[in-house]
């Protein structure tokens, strides 16, 4: 049964149309995927959902009593304030028969009304309703169901006390993602709900998420919770809303299958159309010699039916490789030994981070970096990057081998937010203007935007820019620390190809599950202050761990 129906809408943002007459049926219990290159629209296609965007045209129809929240990706809390006592926030609909609750019963206390029989009875009556709609909301189970909720989240007790200020940005979504679950509206919108989740909690996530008792539209990046959660994914390209069943997985699957025949069809119908113009031609050519109208009428009938073709929408559209990211990193042969470490201790005051690592990196082995977040494998980079000098033990690197650094928050461009990508590009390697703006095409960068300062582009923009870069320098050893965080499937798809083509050694720090599949042949976690190795991908990982 569809409780949300989006009728052709269309959406501008700043005259620039997002996507015009765009059409969607979402099911009472629906888990949908919805993916997109970024700057598709699927943020704003969730925000005309929930009402905090008007499209331009069309409409959008809930069932009667629907309601939906919402998680955007960018989640504010209130400052000051406590966990717990943030996630005990009450939902509006809570709220505001509590506060019924209270003037019913400041009411009742008055001498006027306890005084009055009839003044008293009306009023109880409104206390009787107003405890029943509390029942209904389930009001004296709110508190319970916040901690517990919190708790299969991952956080415990201790954590209650802590303060909004001091939470990560995972955090943060999970808190605003607890309310919501206990809030319990009949659809949730969320907008990379996973971001910046260690893997542990990805996997609560998605134990959350498949036992929602309601419809669920999830955007995200991450392929491997698509695949754990979706039955149903919605992509969101060139302005266009397709369906297909399944998870991502059978998406990736069905989505070339599809396409392959609309170019088989589309070539087929090619030639039928070729084979009519040019009866068309000959048609008219006879016409012209002879004056026979029925050769003048035979090139008209064949004229009508194109015309119909193109009238009805029948015409198939060719199929257009979507453009990715042109990512080569032809890095030369390193040293056999890439990186050594012997006996790594790290403190930081009295802070123990961990101590006595020991990991060896051969040339051509790539390894993923795993662990909670706080285990230190950000620290690990940096040490091995020589910003942090440590506690105790030896970091020693290949004599032939060139470090290329790709950082979390975009630190290598920090001192160029003022700069342009082409001036950044120029500082790596002496090539023209022009040559550098053709480079920067390669990873999908307009020409205005090689011309704006680094500062003012988007997280996605900055992580191809940072790759772009890693190609120029050609490392043979890869430290990358989150790559895939703020890159759309596409380009993900593209660094993964890369990295196959790759010469050297890579270590990346990656809480992409699926990412970590495509790429790595051993994964080491970090944990408890120390390494553990595991033959194989992210797979291999989690079916020794359990």
């Amino acid at each position: 049964m569809y409780i949300i129906q989006l009728d052709r809408i269309t959406i501008n943002h700043a005259g620039h149309v997002i996507f015009r007459d765009l059409s969607w049926s979402i099911g009472d219990y629906d888990r949908v995927g919805l993916v997109g290159p970024n700057g598709a629209g699927k943020s704003s296609v969730l925000k005309a959902i929930v009402g905090h965007v008007q499209p331009d045209t069309g409409t959008i129809v809930r069932m009667r009593g629907i309601s939906v929240g919402y998680l955007p990706q960018e989640v504010t809390l209130t400052p000051g304030c406590t966990l717990l006592d943030e996630a005990m926030t009450l939902p509006p609909d809570l709220a505001r028969v509590e506060a019924d609750l209270a003037r019913i019963e400041a009411q009742i206390a008055d001498p006027a009304v306890y005084g009055q029989p009839e003044a008293l009875t009306r009023a109880l009556d409104r206390q009787e309703k107003a405890l029943a709609e509390y029942e209904r909301l389930r009001g004296p189970h709110h508190a319970s169901q916040v901690r517990e909720t919190l708790i299969r989240l991952g956080f415990a007790p201790d954590d209650f006390t802590l303060k909004t200020d001091t939470l990560s940005g995972g955090q943060k979504k999970l808190v605003a993602l607890a309310r919501l679950i206990v809030d319990g509206p009949d659809v949730l919108l969320l907008d990379e709900p996973d971001n910046h989740l260690d893997l542990e909690a990805k996997r609560r996530l998605e134990a959350l998420v498949r036992d929602y008792d309601g419809a669920v539209v999830v955007v995200s990046h991450d392929r491997y919770l698509l695949d754990e959660i979706a039955t149903q994914i919605a992509e969101l390209a060139d302005g266009k809303l397709t369906l297909y069943k399944g998870n991502y997985t059978a998406y990736t699957t069905e989505r070339e299958l599809r396409r392959l025949r609309q170019q088989q069809a589309y070539q087929a119908q090619q030639k039928e159309i070729a084979r009519i113009e040019e009866m068309i031609k000959r048609f008219e050519h006879w016409a012209s010699i002879v004056v026979n109208e029925r050769h003048i009428k035979q090139a008209r009938s064949r004229r009508r039916m194109l015309d119909r073709m193109e009238a009805n929408g029948e015409i198939i559209e060719k199929v257009v490789e979507r453009r990715q990211m042109d990512l080569q990193l032809n890095g030369s042969r390193g040293s056999t030994k890439a990186l050594e470490i012997e006996g790594l201790t790290m403190a930081f005051g009295d802070d123990l981070l961990f101590m006595g690592l020991n990991l060896l990196l051969r040339h051509g082995e790539r390894i993923g970096l795993v662990g909670p977040n706080g285990a230190g494998k950000s620290v690990l980079f940096r040490l091995i990057l020589g910003e942090l000098k440590p506690f105790e033990g030896t970091i020693k690197l290949g004599p032939s081998n060139r470090i290329g650094y790709y950082s979390q928050e975009h630190q290598t461009l920090a001192a160029w937010l003022e700069r342009t990508p082409i001036e950044r590009v120029r500082d790596l390697v002496p090539i023209s203007e022009g040559e550098a703006v053709a480079f920067l095409g390669k990873f999908l960068f307009s020409y205005q935007q090689t011309r704006q300062s680094i500062g003012t582009l988007s997280g996605g923009e900055r992580s191809r820019l940072q790759l772009a870069c890693l190609m120029l320098t050609q490392p043979n050893l890869l430290l990358l620390d989150e790559p895939t965080n703020n890159l759309d499937i596409p380009s993900a798809e593209a660094l993964e190809h890369a990295l196959e083509d790759f010469e050297g050694a890579v270590l990346v720090i990656s809480h992409d599950r699926y990412f970590l599949d495509q790429v790595v042949d051993r994964v080491v976690e970090l944990d408890n202050g120390s390494l553990r190795s595991f033959l194989g991908g992210y797979t291999d990982y989690l079916a020794a761990k359990q």
